[in-house]
């Protein structure tokens, strides 16, 4: 059975979920549909910071790329994002263990408004949902575009070898624009009709919804 790795956009996450699923038995065929760049020439502001709000491991990574701070607690979407955070050197992490809504959440126990401002570490695809949640409770919102997460032009060849075949089992998907975008690539290719043999794993609802033409 064989598993494709449809969203990973960073070589070493996508290589660490691929040595898991071949510990169990599975062949992993690793797919990214993103290219992350970074953007050195961001402007970072950590004074008076009480948190940085992170929203994904790419966010991490950058921010750590722009700075030598590591003092100020970090607060993390999930678990990947939380593991980044400890690989950079961060040394007070917390995990929310979910989404933006439950960072959100979890943001308004950890922190308090009027006790320094909160940072969030973006890409440029980055929707405003975390900040505005919280800007609403009261607190005060920081944020820089620190990465960019550029969509691939066409599938990959062995991934897209594999649909052809019939080769794959099922498909996982971390986000809803990854989603969007295997749509895209896959109709392109003119490989839609090979989905219909695939499961699709998907992270969050929104994600599942945006494979539902297919």
């Amino acid at each position: 059975r064989q598993l494709g790795a449809g969203d990973l956009a960073v070589g070493d996450d996508a290589e660490a979920t691929a040595l898991k699923l071949r510990a169990v038995g599975h062949e992993a065929i690793i797919a990214p549909l993103l290219e992350i760049r970074f953007l050195d020439n961001a402007e970072i502001d950590l004074t008076n910071v009480q948190a940085i709000l992170a929203t994904s491991a790419n966010g991490v990574r950058a921010l750590a790329r722009a700075t030598s701070v590591r003092d100020i607690p970090v607060f993390a979407v999930g678990p990947q994002t939380a593991e980044a955070a400890r690989l950079a050197g961060f040394t007070q992490i917390k995990n929310a263990k979910g989404d933006g809504a439950a960072l959100a959440e979890a943001a308004m126990h950890w922190a308090r408004p009027g006790a320094g401002a909160l940072f969030h570490a973006q890409g440029e695809q980055t929707k405003g949902g975390l900040a505005d949640a919280l800007a609403k409770r009261g607190f005060e919102i920081r944020s820089a575009v620190l990465y960019e997460a550029a969509a691939i032009e066409h599938l990959p060849q062995e991934a897209a070898a594999a649909l052809q075949s019939g080769a794959l089992d099922a498909a996982m998907f971390y986000s809803p624009r990854s989603a969007r975008i295997f749509f895209k690539l896959v109709v392109n290719a003119g490989l839609a009709q090979t989905t219909s043999r695939l499961t699709a794993l998907c992270i969050s609802k929104p994600t599942a919804d945006a494979l539902s033409p297919l």
